[in-house]
C-alpha cells in the first residue's frame, strides 16, 4: 500500500517506517523535524521511500500527501506531559486539530490508523483492570489531546485507533524521558534512582511490537476498524518498585530506594487488559527483559542525555 506517515521521523516512526518498507509498502513521511533529528537517512537508498519536510498543520503541505496516500498513520504529536505542559497551543493543534485535518481530509476508501495512548485511563482502580470500555479519563493535557482526537476518528466508524502502553527499547531517534527507557539509563550510568510514589502502576510494550501491530492493522483492517485497541505486554503490569527489580537482575549493582518526601507529578496509575488485540491474532515478540538488553547495549553508543522530549 501507499502509506503516509505524519511525524514518521520520530521515536516511533523512525522504526515504523523501515519495518513498513521491508514489508514491501511504499512510505512517505512528513515530519517537521522538530528535534533536528536525522534518524532515517538508511531509508533514503528504497526506491519506494520518500521524505517531506513540512507541518502536519498546513493543509497545503498535507492534502496533495493524502490525496496519494492509501493509509494514513498520523504519529505526529508533542509527546508526553512536560513538553504539552509547556507548549499548551501546540499541543493541542498537533496532537488534536491535525488529526481532525486528516479526518475531514480523508476519503472513505482510506485507513487510518492512530496511535494513542492508555494513558487517558488517568488513575484506574487498584486491581481492576482497564479494558477498552472503561471511561477514560486523562489527567494531563498530552492526554485529554490524544483522547479527543482518538474519539473524533472513532466517531468516523473508520479507523483503528492502538492505546499504546508506555513504549519502551532502543530507536534511532531515541528518547530517554520514557520509563523503562529512563530507568535503564540510571541503572547503567548511575546504578541508583530515587523512586517517588513506587507503587503506581503502568503496561509496557516494545517499540518494535507496536511497528508490528500497525503491520497487523494494516493487514487486517477490514476485521478491526471501528474499534480501539489496548497495546501492550499481559505479563508487564508493574509498579515502578517491581520495574527496578526486573532490571536489577540484569544490573546487579542497581540500588533503588522510595523517597519518603516528595511526589510524582505524574500521577497516572493503572493496569490494562489486551486480551481484545490478542483475539485478533496478534501476539508480542518482545518481552521486557529482552528490552532491557537491548537498552543496556544501547547506552554503550548514547552518552548524554539529550534524547527526549523534556
Amino acid at each position: 500500500m501507499k502509506v503516509l506517515i505524519t511525524g514518521g521521523a520520530g521515536y516511533i516512526g523512525s522504526i515504523l517506517t523501515p519495518h513498513l518498507l521491508k514489508q514491501g509498502h511504499q512510505v512517505t513521511v512528513l515530519d517537521s523535524l522538530l528535534y533536528n533529528q536525522a534518524p532515517l537517512l538508511d531509508c533514503c537508498a528504497d526506491a519506494d521511500f520518500e521524505f517531506v519536510c513540512g507541518d502536519a498543520r498546513d493543509e497545503a503541505v498535507l492534502r496533495p500527501l493524502m490525496a496519494k496516500a492509501d493509509c494514513i498513520v498520523p504519529l505526529a504529536a508533542l509527546v508526553g506531559a512536560p513538553v504539552c505542559k509547556r507548549d499548551a497551543l501546540g499541543a493541542v493543534s498537533v496532537n488534536r486539530d491535525a488529526v481532525v485535518l486528516i479526518s475531514r481530509l480523508r476519503s472513505a476508501r482510506q485507513y487510518v490508523l492512530f496511535p494513542t495512548t492508555n494513558s487517558g485511563y488517568g488513575i484506574g482502580q487498584e486491581g481492576v483492570e482497564c479494558t477498552e470500555e472503561t471511561p477514560l479519563r486523562p489527567i494531563s493535557l498530552y492526554g485529554t489531546t490524544k483522547v479527543e482526537a482518538e474519539q473524533v476518528l472513532l466517531d468516523s466508524g473508520e479507523a483503528i485507533t492502538f492505546r499504546l502502553a508506555t513504549v519502551f527499547g532502543a530507536s534511532p531517534r531515541m528518547r530517554l524521558d520514557l520509563l523503562v527507557n529512563d530507568f535503564v539509563y540510571r541503572a547503567v550510568n548511575d546504578r541508583a534512582v530515587v523512586l517517588f510514589e513506587a507503587h503506581f502502576k503502568r503496561n509496557y510494550i516494545h517499540i518494535r511490537d507496536v511497528a508490528r501491530v500497525f503491520a497487523h492493522g494494516i493487514e487486517n483492517y477490514s476485521a478491526m476498524r471501528g474499534r480501539p485497541y489496548n497495546v501492550g505486554l499481559s505479563d508487564a503490569n508493574l509498579s515502578k518498585l517491581e520495574l527496578c527489580e526486573a532490571i536489577r537482575k540484569h544490573i546487579p549493582e542497581f540500588v533503588f530506594s522510595e523517597s519518603e518526601i516528595g511526589e510524582d507529578p505524574d500521577k497516572r496509575n493503572y493496569i490494562v487488559c489486551n486480551d481484545r488485540i490478542e483475539a485478533t491474532g496478534w501476539k508480542p515478540a518482545f518481552t521486557l527483559d529482552s528490552g532491557i538488553l537491548e537498552l543496556m547495549k544501547a547506552y554503550r553508543i548514547v552518552k548524554q542525555r539529550q534524547y527526549g522530549n523534556f
